[in-house]
């Protein structure tokens, strides 16, 4: 959490901000977060940051260098500035659960509060949100290709600067990551830390097979010694055996790192050199540029790593550099407190919002797996038991019929009210293993890496005919 975010936002929010002031636009409004297409063209995403993003918002506060600051812009009247000396989050925040598997169009986050108030936390909020789902998705496809393997998050000097580093190992632990190399991370989140060596160890000493034993002998719990700096099939694996014998006969093991050259041919004569020597539960990390692609190769060619290190593609989202998230205003309270749906249109159906106040349902077949989400008006449930028709969420004429299924729940919590928490902050350990649950449960056909499964996010009848009613005011009959 950044201590002060109050100023962490767009400045045209306080721009708006001043201007809802000044003309007593005071009014509570509702807006979703959701996110438009999947990243790195998967089948799935994984929600997180919301811990985070509640105990920034919890604690926002406008200090006197932050109104001073403003005060020198010129934008700003005293009178704003004097809302802002005393501003307080006070709004209701509904969400889904950090861990959850979650997919595109469906509201992951529902703030009710003083469009003053709403408007201020908008840019915080997908900061947040976009970039920490961004990388516990990644890490999730990464922890899927090991076939959920030992995942060691080594992106700390890649990453993008030091909150992206922090950031990075928490959501990379939430999806799947066992470990962080990063230290501080490891203190401010509670995540395992592990470390190896640097070939700048090797290389500070007389010889190879020294630095071996210095390590050794310093950290006799923990060895995983660096075989590549040299020949990494001659002095390399040659000096770890001779260690590695040593550190079996006080009852300890250890491993080697290979972070250089071809993987899956050297991976496989390392292992066979270590169980020759009878060092079999010597462990094999490996590093080096790895992605989901790769670690999905090595493993069809069964390469014997037990630990992978991966860095960059992790920490930074590889090719993937950010998640589409969004955040649109859905309804506006009225004079008699009521709230007005509203809707965003646009020429790309895929571009147009779905107006009102809604909830997700999640749909289960009869091995409670999920196999559909279902977007509803909020006074609108669905009727458990009873058949449903889900329509395409961009309107069009497609739909299908669920006849059925063994149960459904709502995603959407409130996990804010009155700008207090009212669900306790969760565990980071019970996050990822909310994940891990979910991935166990989402069939294989939406976690491939090629060409996944597309899951169905569909709307329901009372959704599509207000949506329709929306689009009706403005279609234009052009005469074609």
């Amino acid at each position: 959490m950044i201590k002060n975010a109050a100023l962490l936002t767009d400045l045209y929010e306080l721009t708006m901000m001043q201007g809802y002031h000044r003309y007593g636009l005071h009014h509570r409004a509702v807006f979703d977060m959701f996110f438009r297409r999947q990243p790195f063209s998967g089948g799935f995403s994984v929600f997180a940051g919301l811990d985070v993003l509640l105990e920034t918002i919890e604690n926002l506060r406008f200090d006197e260098d932050d109104l001073a600051y403003l005060d020198t812009l010129g934008l700003f009247d005293s009178s704003f500035l004097d809302y802002l000396r005393k501003f307080r989050f006070s709004g209701d925040i509904w969400a889904v659960s950090e861990g959850t598997l979650v997919f595109p169009q469906e509201p992951l986050i529902r703030v009710h509060a003083s469009i003053l108030e709403a408007q201020l936390i908008e840019s915080l909020l997908l900061n947040t949100v976009n970039f920490q789902t961004l990388i516990a998705t990644k890490t999730a496809r990464i922890f899927l290709a090991s076939e959920k393997g030992s995942v060691m998050e080594f992106g700390l000097r890649r990453a993008q600067g030091v909150d992206g580093a922090l950031s990075a190992a928490r959501a990379a632990y939430i999806g799947g990551a066992a470990s962080t190399s990063n230290t501080l991370a490891g203190k401010k989140f509670g995540i395992p830390v592990t470390g190896t060596m640097a070939h700048s160890w090797v290389l500070a000493f007389d010889s190879e097979k020294e630095s071996f034993d210095r390590y050794a002998d310093l950290y006799p719990d923990k060895t995983i010694l660096l075989i590549d700096t040299f020949d990494t099939l001659g002095s390399g694996i040659e000096n770890a055996i001779a260690v590695g014998k040593r550190l079996k006969k006080k009852g300890k093991q250890m491993g080697v790192r290979l972070d250089s050259g071809d993987i899956q041919y050297l991976s496989k004569q390392v292992r066979r050199r270590l169980d020759k020597a009878g060092l079999k539960d010597a462990l094999i990390a490996i590093s080096n540029e790895l992605d989901e692609h790769i670690i999905q190769q090595l493993m069809a060619a069964d390469s014997p790593v037990d630990l992978w290190g991966v860095g960059t593609q992790l920490v930074t989202g590889g090719g993937d550099p950010s998640l589409t998230g969004v955040y649109k205003l859905a309804a506006k309270e009225t004079a008699d407190g009521s709230y007005l749906p509203t809707m965003k249109v646009s020429d790309n159906p895929e571009k147009s919002t779905n107006p009102g106040i809604k909830q997700v349902y999640r749909f289960f077949g009869r091995r409670d797996y999920p196999i559909a989400d279902l977007i509803s008006l909020e006074d609108q449930p669905p009727e458990p038991g009873k058949p449903l028709t889900f329509y395409h969420p961009s309107g069009d004429y497609r739909k299908f019929r669920l006849e059925s299924y063994n149960r459904f729940e709502p995603l959407l919590e409130r996990h804010m009210e009155n700008g207090r928490r009212v669900i306790p902050s969760p565990a980071l350990e019970d996050i990822r293993r909310r994940t891990i649950d979910n991935l166990s449960c989402l069939d294989e056909t939406y976690t491939r890496l090629i060409n996944p499964h597309i899951y169905k996010v569909s709307v329901s009848r009372g959704l599509r005919a207000l949506k329709h009613d929306f689009l009706s005011q403005f279609l234009v009959d052009n005469g074609d």
